[in-house]
Formats: C-alpha cells, structure tokens, sequence
C-alpha cells in the first residue's frame, strides 16, 4: 500500500533539537539541463524575490519532456523535503491553453508548476491537496511572460512568492482538486501468484523502475522471502522473453552480474543486474508489461503446484 508523509522525515536527534528560526525552502526540478543557464536563472529568479531561501535542485536532468519521469523524481523525493516551494518544470505543451497551478497540501507544502499531472503523485504522498489556484495575477511573475520559458517567468516567482509566506489565493482563481490533470500512469494488478505491472524509469544504473510497490509484489506472492526464485516475463514490441530472478534485499546478495527483484530505497520494485544494466541485457522498453511468478512447482500458502491463479485485482494502491 502506497504510504502517506505528513512529516518531514529526519533524523531522530533533528526532531528533538528546537530551532527559532527557519530560512523558506525552494526546490527546482526540470528537464533543462545543466549546459544551458535555464536552472541557473530559475534559481536567480527565486533569490531575488526571496534573498533568504534556501535552494535546492533536485534534478533538472529529467529527459526531455518526460513528465511523467519528473512526477516520479519529485515522488521519489517529497517524503524528504522540507516544508516549502517546489517547483517541477517539465512542460512540452509551454505556451499553449495549459495551466499554470500553485497546489498547497495537507503537509503544508506548495506544489507550483504546469497542470499536466507532475505534481500530482507528490501531491498525494503528501497528505493529499488541500487546495489549487491558478497562477494568473501578473504582480507575481516576470513580466513580459516568454512562451517558452514559464519556470522562469512564472513558476520560479510563484514559489518564491510562496516561500515569502504570500497567501495561496493572491496568486490567483481557485481551482476544483478534481479538474486537475492525472498522469496517464500503469497501475500493477495483483493476483494469487501473479502480480502485472509496466517498466516506468529506468535510473542512471540500469535498475528498472516498475509501476508496482514492493507491497504489491509482497501481495501477489505471499510469504516472499529473500532468496526466492521468481520468473519474470517482459513483453514489448520486441515480443516477449523470460527471465530468472532472484528475490534479494541486497544487489551483493547475488552474483556479479545476475538479475535479481528488490525494493528500492522508494519502496518501489525493481528489476537489476549486480553492477550491470538490466534495462541493456533484456532491451527493455518503456511501458514494457513485466509480470512476475513463481517457478513451477513452488507451494506457497498452501496452494498446490500448478493450481490456477485467481482473476487478477487492480492495487489498491495509488500507481505511483
């Protein structure tokens, strides 16, 4: 089951150590890269609305226009953020009908950036959203406003407005939660020794990210324990092949080399080589189906070998 963050996390001794004062936190995530200054000038944008926030850039190498890599970046992260302003920027349709969106969320974070569904999922880990507004008054972005260039002229300032404590509703109309875009995003389905999920993210390693939980794997495949065999089937445009796999809570638990199913640091599972790139050997794609089982003849719960698996049931979870 998907977990919901409403603190941020720390370390122990942190928690207990009071604090008197506390600098506005902005963070930036974005597909501009580093070569050309568009991150750069997002982040002078910010200090000179908010000289006093603290800036953190979580990514701005998101591929180009992939949004829904950035939602998954920026889920990936909210659990860890200090309350405040986070900007996320990947927005192939810039310049068009779109949205802008501040969201504030149960947490008490402010989620500013395109209507195009990559704020969503970090909404949701973040308690849920409490309210949206549109970013449409002009005193609160750069003005003329380019059309291609919204992280600098209108996103980068909102938040930085935000972090200055600038109410939520200054910015703009208020805006039903439910009208807001949703990510087209696989969900997994589970089923008694079956769970159906689609490769999503594929990191810098290799490791593919898959649209399942590792609860959810630990759902399909009861009483899972590390060392278990696992078949896992990847089926693309190049067609469908086998792969076996071994359940581990650690990559040194295997080979060099051979496959293995974990649960990321996320929560996530995933499919790796120790020190090697499972997305390379197995030619996996985006949106790859990737199902996993297990071997013929494994007893688990009391079910026989080669007894049928239920209807498969949608996670309850949310997909990411």
């Amino acid at each position: 089951m998907a977990r919901t963050f409403l603190d941020t996390v720390t370390t122990p001794a942190a928690a207990r150590t009071p604090i008197s004062t506390s600098r506005p936190i902005v963070t930036l995530l974005s597909d501009f890269g580093a070569r050309d200054p568009s991150a750069g000038i997002m982040r002078a944008v910010v200090l000179g609305i908010c000289r006093d926030a603290v800036i953190v850039d979580l990514s701005h190498e998101v591929d180009k226009f992939a949004v829904r890599d950035g939602a998954l970046l920026l889920w990936c992260a909210a659990p860890y953020l200090p309350i405040g302003a986070h900007v996320a920027v990947v927005d192939p349709g810039v310049g068009t009908a779109r949205m802008g969106i501040a969201i504030q969320t149960a947490r008490g974070d402010y989620l500013v950036g395109p209507d195009n569904g990559i704020l969503m999922p970090a909404a949701a880990r973040l308690g849920g959203i409490v309210r949206a507004h549109l970013l449409e008054d002009p005193s609160y972005s750069l003005s003329p406003v380019s059309t291609s260039f919204h992280g600098r002229d209108v996103f980068a300032p909102a938040a930085a407005h935000l972090a200055a404590r600038l109410p939520i509703e200054r910015l703009g109309r208020a805006v039903d939660p439910r009208r807001l875009m949703e990510l087209d995003w696989p969900r997994p389905e589970i089923g008694p020794g079956l769970l159906r999920s689609h490769a999503i993210y594929v990191d810098t390693f290799g490791n593919v990210k898959l649209s399942a939980l590792t609860a959810d794997l630990e759902a399909a495949l009861p009483g899972l324990r590390p060392g278990d065999q696992l078949i896992v089937r990847i089926t693309d445009q190049g067609g469908t092949r086998e792969v076996r796999a071994q359940w581990a809570v650690t990559f040194g638990s295997v080979p060099v080399g051979a496959p293995l199913v974990y649960g990321d640091s996320y929560g996530r599972s995933c499919l790796a080589l120790n020190q090697g790139s499972a997305a390379l050997r197995y030619g996996i794609e985006p949106d790859a189906e990737v199902t996993m089982s297990r071997p013929p003849g494994h007893v688990a719960d009391g079910r026989p070998p080669g007894a049928r698996p239920g209807a498969p049931r949608q996670a309850a979870s949310r997909p990411i």
